[in-house]
């Protein structure tokens, strides 16, 4: 290791020694609110911003922050903004590096400095290029002291979308299944089949609320006709980008996503060659065409989250159905699964063709590990991270 690594390793260390117990929590707090706004800030992160002023009863929040809708304001400037002249003398909680550069704003570490602001803790790190470190080193060089990599894994967690977009030029990608009893995620000819209970149902709305985009394959618009929108009441706004898997454009125009495309945006993953008479009704009914690479007249998947990636989305969730998750898990393209099992069989008389995701539990066994389980009535759902 060099010297500057081990100047960054000692840096690293000394943060660590220097976080107290209070730090943790509030940073813990810190993290809990910048989910408030995961999936409405564009191609910014949803960051959160606490200050914390002791006027001698103890520390209390004086200003929050989170990313707003859009991605701006940044949370630091918001949280200024409320805690005004009490940010003099206190603690900023960031959830994320300060930004280091001239954008639409100044950059937000300097805008700490301005405030008066004396201490800065800090979760993650930028991976921006035009951030990468630059601005602990403004914090530092006014004079401030500097603390960081605090509940770095949490925070890198609830940042992990952005990471991945950042480093691996790929959102983060989250399988999402609903599994009955006896293994399957459906039957043939049936339609949708309700495999999990209300409150399961709310949690995946919940999830959708908070990512950047749903994909499911054209199998699935024409067996079922879902409509992938959020349906929580407060949150019916909050519904993200739809993406279908659909090479030849077999896509109904009658279909409810198609019919919605204007409410809620609707992009169509398809060959560049696919017929120009229905790319065009598509078109005219306000979907997105995005023409994508393909491999043996299949979407090619990895080619696909980096076109993604560059058009801004961090977070994906994949919902099926068993071809297109039995796809992203062979091609190792899955990070996070949320498997709920429901307590009913689909064949509870072996009678039809049920569908299943091929291998599933030798890909959980293999690349996955188990990070919650909750309890919802019935239904168990299991949450995964890869290894």
């Amino acid at each position: 290791m060099n010297e500057p690594q081990n100047a960054t390793a000692r840096q690293n260390q000394s943060a660590q020694a220097s976080a107290s117990e209070l730090d943790k929590r509030f940073m813990a707090a810190a993290i809990r609110y910048s989910r408030r706004h995961l999936g409405i800030t564009g191609t910014n992160p949803s960051v959160a911003t606490l200050i914390v002023a002791d006027a001698g009863h103890g520390p209390v929040i004086v200003g929050r922050g989170v990313t707003a809708e859009g991605g701006r304001p940044h949370a630091e400037t918001q949280a200024i903004a409320e805690a005004g002249e009490l940010a003099k003398g206190a603690t900023a909680y960031v959830t994320l590096e300060p930004c280091a550069h001239h954008g639409h704003t100044p950059p937000c570490a300097s805008a700490l400095v301005t405030a008066g602001i004396k201490r800065v803790v800090a979760s993650s790190s930028d991976p921006d290029p035009r951030v990468a470190g630059r601005g602990y080193q403004i914090l530092r060089d006014a004079g401030l002291e500097v603390i960081t990599d605090v509940c770095r894994e949490q925070g890198d967690d609830e940042l992990a979308g952005y990471l991945s977009r950042s480093f691996r030029k790929r959102p983060e990608v989250m399988l999402k299944l609903a599994l009955s009893v006896d293994g399957y995620v459906g039957c043939v000819g049936r339609g949708q089949i309700a495999i999990t209970g209300a409150v399961s149902i709310s949690q995946v709305h919940m999830r959708r609320a908070q990512t950047d985009a749903i994909m499911i394959g054209v199998g699935t618009v024409i067996a079922d006709d879902p409509i992938l929108n959020v349906r929580l009441p407060g949150l019916q706004d909050r519904s993200p980008i739809r993406v279908i898997l659909d090479s030849e454009l077999r896509t109904p125009l009658t279909s409810k996503l198609v019919r919605s495309a204007r409410q809620v945006p609707l992009w169509i993953a398809a060959r560049n060659d696919a017929d120009p008479v229905k790319r065009q009704q598509l078109i005219e009914a306000g979907c997105r065409i995005l023409a994508t690479e393909c491999e043996d007249e299949k979407i090619a998947l990895p080619e696909l989250l980096d076109d993604l990636a560059a058009q801004g989305i961090a977070t994906l969730m994949v919902e099926g159905g068993a071809v297109v998750a039995q796809a992203f898990l062979a091609a190792g393209l899955v990070d996070k699964l949320m498997i709920f099992d429901g307590p009913n069989p689909i064949l509870p008389n072996g009678d039809g063709q049920a569908l299943a995701v091929e291998g599933l539990q030798a890909f959980i066994a293999a690349d996955f590990v188990k990070t919650s389980e909750s309890h919802f009535a019935s239904d168990v759902l299991s949450q995964y991270k890869r290894k």
